[in-house]
């Protein structure tokens, strides 16, 4: 299915348009009827000749109904931009086109109406002036009447083609569901509907409904689409969605219903501006307050310039943005489009010291607008992998990018900021030690606030990203490594012997091995002074955890075990297995059993 809104000047066909490719009566009210216009949205759909299933968001063009129109069109990839031929083009005309180029609308068609009452070249060259400089100049144009029929099949042909041209969601996305209708059916409870444009909606999913109430968890008791019921529907489609247990006061239009705990609401955000033609927008000439237009949403909002074309948005209540949204800024007392809005930042920094609002500038003026995992850790030093992905980072990249930079907890932390971090605390450290060295070092907790990290368990990836950080975290606290005052060559011996047992920590180096890195018995000596390495055995040296790491695998062989399965679960020699055993039994980590096998404590 493909989702297509109507779009134009008040009584030039649009609705009349609609119910001559469907069949189907797109003006739900008698008031409508009666009146011959539209006041709300109406909706229709129709199987096209070449196979596609098109459905219709008909919007209404008089200038009252502007946001009843920018609740339609917004989540909707397409327009049918239609002018009357009699009339050619309006004030509305003018205002739904600005509108449409601030979504940033790209996909449609031009539609010139009422062919039969007047020669439809005019208004046809007219519209094709006005749609010069937009994302709709290239549209294909159609001139018809739905009263005679003529010119119809091509409008099929080309709603056909329009159809095929546009691109495929993906199914797996998050759901992000603007509601513009909610109601009540006897015997089923709460129904909304609105314009899915990614991601799958199920029977019995748990979703997040998110308003002006404040969010709460909901249920899919219930799914249609096109007037049948389905178990799961598919975006882009128009879907009704029945709410098990949600009272009908607790929703209305502008709400959503997301993918739980995968967007971050905000009621402040930073956005790069442009003018309806897609020009810079000048921030400093915009009133003060404005109203945000995104999906089917309208938020007043207080405008903050900070760049010649960026601004801070302060919204009126908390919306699930994303970076690379793109939002309607209209003047309600003006009644005309202001500017289009790209959200660059959906959770922006304070702006309390002198100058800040200017560096803040400077940084906005080289940000895309995309999602960009790698971007935003820099610009924040620190990062819960689950904010970018509210962000709009995609799953995957967060993933990618947790693999590759220092992480714990939840927490990414950028590899640029390490040096710095691990100097702030190398201070702390010396500043400590200075003023009590009979207890040297910090705490745990000490070294996390002197750090200024929001996760004890940081440190570890902290330091352990750390070239040459002369600190170590142990027995919960953080002091001055011993290796540090090594000399250097014993530091590269060290290295070395990292090297060889960072992918079989028990396959310890030979004699020869040893002495090829530089480590005869004294540098093995002073390196098991700085509790580097463990020394089991003459020439037998494993890395200080290796004890530690050997209790994990053995914990995995049973109740009890002898030397043999041991040294085959650590994959190493017998001449590491037995020395090893006998050391973990000497410091109370195993015990032996009355017929000479082995157990844990």
């Amino acid at each position: 299915m493909q989702v297509i809104a109507t779009a134009g000047h008040v009584d030039h066909g649009k609705s009349t348009l609609v119910r001559a490719l469907t069949g189907m009566e797109p003006d739900r009210f008698a008031e409508e009827r009666r009146r011959g216009m539209t006041i709300d949205l109406g909706f229709a759909w129709t199987r096209l000749p070449g196979g596609h299933t098109v459905a219709f968001v008909d919007v209404p063009g008089h200038e009252r109904f502007v946001t009843t129109m920018l609740a339609g069109v917004g989540p909707v990839p397409a327009a049918l931009f239609v002018v009357a031929a009699d009339e050619g083009w309006m004030p509305q005309s003018a205002e739904h086109l600005d509108a449409l180029a601030a979504l940033g609308v790209r996909q449609g068609l031009l539609v010139i109406t009422r062919a039969d009452l007047l020669d439809p070249s005019l208004a046809l060259e007219e519209a094709r002036d006005r749609l010069a400089g937009t994302g709709l100049a290239d549209a294909p144009a159609v001139c018809v009447s739905a009263v005679t029929g003529d010119g119809m099949d091509a409008l099929r042909a080309a709603l056909d083609d329009l159809a095929t041209a546009l691109p495929e969601p993906d199914p797996g996305a998050d759901v992000r569901l603007w509601i513009d209708r909610a109601f009540t059916i006897r015997g089923a409870g709460t129904v909304v509907t609105g314009t899915l444009p990614a991601g799958t909606v199920r029977v019995d999913d748990e979703l997040e409904l998110v308003g002006a109430h404040g969010p709460r968890g909901v249920v899919v008791r219930g799914l249609q689409a096109l007037g049948e019921a389905r178990p799961e529907v598919t975006g882009v489609a128009r879907v009704a969605v029945n709410l098990r247990g949600t009272p009908r006061e607790a929703v209305g239009r502008g709400d959503l219903l997301v993918t739980p705990g995968a967007f971050a609401g905000t009621d402040v955000v930073d956005v790069r501006l442009r003018d309806p033609r897609g020009a810079p927008a000048d921030a400093g000439t915009l009133p003060a307050g404005l109203s945000l237009h995104i999906g089917s949403a309208a938020v007043p909002v207080r405008v903050r310039p900070l760049g010649a074309d960026t601004a801070r948005l302060r919204l009126a209540r908390v919306l699930p943005l994303r970076i690379g949204d793109v939002v309607v800024l209209r003047d309600p007392g003006r009644r005309r489009v202001a500017a289009g809005g790209l959200v660059l930042d959906v959770a922006p920094p304070l702006l309390r010291r002198r100058g800040a609002a200017v560096a803040r500038a400077a940084q906005l003026a080289t940000m895309p607008g995309v999602a960009d995992g790698a971007g935003e850790l820099a610009r924040r030093t620190l990062v819960r992998a689950a904010d970018l992905v509210a962000m709009g980072v995609p799953r995957t990249e967060v993933a990618d990018l947790a693999a590759r930079v220092p992480a714990a907890g939840g927490w990414l932390l950028d590899p640029g900021a390490v040096d710095g971090i691990v100097e702030r605390l190398r201070a702390a450290v010396d500043h400590h030690d200075a003023a009590d060295p009979v207890d040297p070092g910090l705490s745990t907790e000490a070294a996390r606030r002197a750090a200024d990290l929001p996760d004890a368990r940081l440190l570890d990836a902290l330091l352990g990203a750390s070239a040459a950080p002369g600190l170590v975290h142990r027995e919960g606290r953080v002091a001055r490594s011993a290796t540090a005052e090594l000399p250097a060559a014993v530091r590269r011996g060290l290295d070395g012997l990292r090297a060889d047992l960072a992918d079989d920590p028990f396959a310890a180096p030979s004699a020869e091995r040893l002495a090829e890195l530089g480590l005869g018995p004294r540098e093995i000596a002073s390196l098991v002074r700085a509790r580097a390495v463990l020394r089991l055995a003459d020439g037998v040296v494993l890395l200080a955890d290796a004890d530690d790491r050997a209790i994990e695998i053995l914990a995995g062989l049973g109740e009890e075990f002898t030397v043999s399965e041991a040294r085959q679960a650590l994959r190493t020699s017998r001449r590491v297995a037995v020395p090893l055993m006998e050391h973990l039994g000497r410091t109370g980590r195993t015990i032996r059993t009355a017929d000479g096998a082995h157990r844990l404590r």
